[in-house]
């Protein structure tokens, strides 16, 4: 049978020095589902984000990615398995020494693709793929807008086919028009392409029209996690002043008459 969660998250602590981040965060996330992490800034959602790809290891607990330890996977395997998660950081991280086609090429290249043709045709599906056209693939970062170097960041995550997404505040920069078109953007290719997001944001449009999960980081402990609906009936007071003040109540208005139980209850126990 196969696994039927993207990610597991098993009594995970994670501290640095005497500071403690996460205190024994439990879940477990179906795979296709888009998963909106939020909390304040510096309760450790962007940490959770590097845990999840192995580039930091937490002091306790197990993390499994598509049914895979990465406390006991081999580094050979965790690499092919790191090959399958995609990652965009918050500012698009493009190299800005290469032009979009070499940037987005990238990842192939690091493969030990050789084959010119072969590249050159994935990079160009991949342009359109975004919504960007060839003549954009000669363009230097510096030439870009803030929406394009976030579509050039996608395609490039996307060019390797991953089954899973992790992005860290996608939107964060950009203005509402070109925050709308990438939150667009991605909702279509999830359609297609059936792949597991896992994304940081603040913003409460995207909570409210993209993410089919949240999951609420608060006093070092994930507090709620379930559909939008279950975390605007969560009690918890950080819950209750980050989606019941005056803007998300107008962001999330039309929720109000449907509010089942949370899962809270179900998280830490």
């Amino acid at each position: 049978m196969s696994e039927p969660y993207a990610i597991r998250l098993e009594h995970i602590w994670t501290s640095f020095g005497d500071k403690v981040v996460h205190k024994d965060i439990n879940l477990a996330l179906p795979k296709g589902e888009i998963l909106g992490l939020v909390g304040a800034s510096g309760c450790g959602k962007t940490v959770l984000l590097r845990e999840i790809i192995g580039l930091q290891i937490p002091n306790k607990g197990e993390i499994f990615v598509m049914g895979e330890s990465l406390k006991t996977i081999s580094s050979s395997h965790g690499k092919r398995l790191r090959n399958h998660c995609g990652v965009l950081f918050q500012k698009g991280a493009l190299f800005s020494v290469l032009n979009v086609f070499e940037n987005i090429a990238f990842p192939l290249r690091e493969l030990g693709v050789e084959d010119e043709e072969f590249i050159k045709r994935l990079v160009f599906m991949n342009l359109e793929n975004v919504g960007l056209s060839a003549k954009d693939a000669w363009l230097k970062p510096a030439d870009l807008s803030g929406g394009m170097t976030k579509r050039v960041a996608l395609a490039r995550t996307l060019i390797l086919e991953p089954s899973l997404l992790l992005l860290d505040e996608p939107t964060s920069g950009l203005d509402p028009i070109s925050s709308q078109d990438f939150v667009d953007l991605l909702s279509g290719l999830h359609q297609d392409l059936k792949f597991t997001v896992i994304l940081v944001t603040h913003d409460l449009d995207i909570l409210r029209d993209l993410c089919t999960q949240v999951a609420v980081l608060a006093d070092q402990q994930l507090v709620a996690f379930g559909s939008l609906a279950s975390i605007l009936a969560c009690q918890h007071p950080f819950v209750q002043r980050y989606f019941h003040n005056q803007r998300a109540q107008r962001v999330f208005s039309y929720q109000a008459k449907t509010q089942p139980q949370t899962q809270q209850g179900q998280l830490n126990g």
